[in-house]
Formats: structure tokens, sequence, C-alpha cells
């Protein structure tokens, strides 16, 4: 039976989104906590970018070390030779290389440059050169593909499979599928040219969740492993994408998702956890309805709601808060000594003593001070305790994350 695996887009959808922004240091975190929770992938770069190589080749270290579990590290680029080189200098052996499909971008974006034919010779060459440069893995993203010709799509997939290409990405990019049409239109692909299949959901119409899912089932019930892409607390470009944990607990919880299985082994226990860290680094507040992790996601006011929770759980709610790694919220009063950006010795050394972490000299704790200081300065928010731990850790690593060379 093909399975189901998730990729988190955060690092690389999320983190292109207008107004808001995040540090490498918070990316590297959040790549962390998806390996802990078992996530199978992470696009965690733009490793063709100058200012996401040393961030790139520092998580790549870290991942070989162990540091992320069996999260896999992949890298995008657009579809074209330069670019595959380019991120090729980083040492990733995973990604992915995108192009746009449909009439509306091949008339209104490239304007002449591409027609559909070169737009495949394009992908093809991306592919092959990929392949060729030794990458172990690699996707071919169809940028607006609920916009394309199902019969161009196909074809598409197929020069892709042909030219050495593990999965094609269907990307409904700007949330224009229902999951009726996005279930019939993937389970045809998946059919017709038998490769595995992501599907890269956008929430314009509210229905990023429903279209993963049912473009899952419909990748699953063709034959082929299904690849749902999504960003924690469903934070991404214009409306959003869609959410990591929605999508996990509907594969879990909702009718009829018996015979889908998720192929990877899954610790929801940090998927609290998690979602608070990309709240603070991305400074959106967690909405108070967000499925599972939001302030109200298990509270119950009415009368009758309040009687049938207490009875029995399940009268109300579809499955534990235990289950998801929640905890009641300890904020420290009194006295509150912390370090970052302008802390001294003395300050940052109460702070690790209290984490457990004590250090042989004063050379290794200046050391380790200087990485705190310019962490801070990256992040502007107060560094957390699994962020200063993992700094002590990893010195030589989140040096190299800090580093920026223009």
């Amino acid at each position: 039976m093909p399975e189901i695996h998730f990729i988190d887009v955060t690092n690389r959808d999320a983190a292109q989104t207008a107004r808001i922004g995040i540090s490498k240091l918070e990316k590297t975190m959040i790549n962390v906590y998806l390996g802990q929770m078992g996530i199978h992938q992470s696009e965690f770069a733009f490793p063709y970018i100058r200012h996401e190589q040393n961030y790139a080749m520092a998580n790549l270290e870290l991942q070989r070390m162990g540091v992320m579990g069996s999260l896999r590290l992949q890298g995008w680029c657009r579809a074209l030779v330069q670019d595959v080189e380019a991120s090729l200098t980083t040492g990733v052996e995973v990604l992915s290389v995108s192009i746009s499909t449909s009439d509306q971008m091949i008339r209104h974006k490239f304007r002449g440059k591409l027609d559909r034919d070169s737009v495949i010779k394009e992908m093809v060459a991306a592919v092959t050169y990929a392949k060729r440069r030794g990458v172990k893995s690699i996707g071919a993203n169809a940028e607006d593909s609920s916009r394309t010709d199902l019969g161009y799509l196909i074809e598409y997939a197929q020069a892709a499979k042909e030219a050495g290409a593990d999965r094609f990405r269907y990307c409904d990019t700007v949330g224009y599928d229902t999951p009726a049409s996005i279930y019939q239109r993937v389970k045809t692909i998946a059919e017709r040219v038998k490769i595995p299949i992501e599907l890269h959901c956008h929430n314009d119409l509210g229905m990023a969740v429903a279209n993963s899912i049912s473009g899952a089932q419909g990748a699953v019930d063709g034959g082929v492993d299904a690849y749902i892409n999504t960003t924690v607390n469903g934070i991404g470009e214009r409306a959003g994408q869609a959410d990591l944990l929605s999508c996990i607990l509907a594969v879990m919880f909702a009718r009829d998702m018996d015979g889908y299985r998720i192929g990877d082994k899954l610790n929801l226990k940090i998927a609290a956890k998690l979602s608070k860290y990309v709240s603070q680094a991305f400074g959106i507040p967690i909405p108070i309805n967000q499925p599972g992790v939001g302030a109200n996601a298990f509270a119950h006011a009415s009368g009758i709601h309040a009687d049938g929770t207490i009875k029995d759980r399940r009268n109300y709610e579809l499955y534990d808060f235990e289950l998801l790694g929640i905890e009641e919220e300890r904020i420290p009063a009194g006295r509150v000594i912390t370090t970052g950006e302008y802390g001294g010795l003395a300050g940052m050394k109460y702070v690790y003593e209290r984490l457990g972490i004590t250090f042989h000299s004063d050379e290794e704790a200046y050391r380790i001070l200087e990485l705190v200081q310019y962490a801070n300065s990256h992040t502007q928010s107060p560094l957390t305790d699994d962020e200063l731990i993992f700094i002590a850790k990893y010195p030589e690593q989140v040096r190299k994350i800090l580093t920026m060379t223009p």
C-alpha cells in the first residue's frame, strides 16, 4: 500500500512571505524540532542564493551528525542548470527544481521567452544535470499545476520521470482546486505516470488542508506514495498554506482515512512546542481556534458541551491534548536573569548553569557568549532555552549559520 509522508516547507515557502521574516538560527531550530517530530523532509533552503549557503552547509553538517534525526534536508531552486550547479556547492543531496507550467504563466509571466515545449526542455535539463552530478533525490515542480491543462501536466510529469526525477510536485499555487478536482487530477497523473506525487496547496480560498488530504488520497488510490507539503501553523504567502498539524490530524482521525497510512513514525508531543516556537520566530500569534494547539482547541464553555466533556471527553474531542505535548505554561516570576545581545559573562554563566551547562574555562565561556550575542542580534527576540543549549553544543555550526558574507 502506498504511504503518505510530510515535507514541511516552512523554511522555504513561509520564509519568503511578505511582511514577516525569520533568522537562520530560527530556521535551524525548526529543522531540529521537525526532526524530533519524525517529519520526513524539510525544504530548508534556497542553496543557490549566497546568503543561504553557510546556513545550508551548517545544517547539512548537523544532519550528518544526527542532530536532526532522520529528517532529510531538501533544497529548492529554479529549473535552471546554473541554479542546480550553484546549489550543489553546499553539498545538498535532495533537491527540487521548479518552473511554471500553466498557459496563464507561460503567456503572461514568461511573455514569449518560453513555450510549452521549452518549459519541459528546461526542466529536463535541470533534472538530468542534477542526477548526473550525484543528487540522490530530486523532485520536479510544476508551478500552477491546478491551472495547467491536465494532458500537458501528464506530459510534463512523464518527461520528469524519464529524466530521473523521483517525485512530481503538483502545485495548487493560487488555491484554485477543490477537494474533488484535485483528487481526480492527481489520481489520473498517478495512474498514467506512476511517479510519487507531492501536494503543494495554498490557502487562497481556505481549502489548503482539505485539498492536500484529497490530493494525497488521489495519489495513494492511483498507486503511488503521496508527499504533503505543509508549513507550521499554516504560515505562508498571501493566505498561507496547508498547516502541518492539521494535515497530520486529518490523516489520523478524519472519516474514511483508515486505509491511508503515514509512512513515518511521528512524535506529536513535539507539536505544541514547534507551533509555539514558529509563532515566536515569525512574530505571528497562534490563532485562538488553531486546530490542536489554539487556546480554544480543547476549551468548553457551553453547559451542554462542558457536561458532555466531563462525562467522556470523546463526546466533544476527537483526540487528546496530551498527544500534542500541550502543557500548562509557567512564566518565571521574581528575579529573572537573561542573556543575549548585551549580556555579560557572569549573567550568561548563571543562565547556563541553570540549564545544567558549565564551561571548562572563561575562554570557552567568552566564545559562547560571543555566539549568544550574535544570535540574539540576528533573532531580535529573547533566546529560548533550547536555542541557548543548541549554541553551547554546536558552536562551530552556529558560527557558520550566523555568518553571511556579502
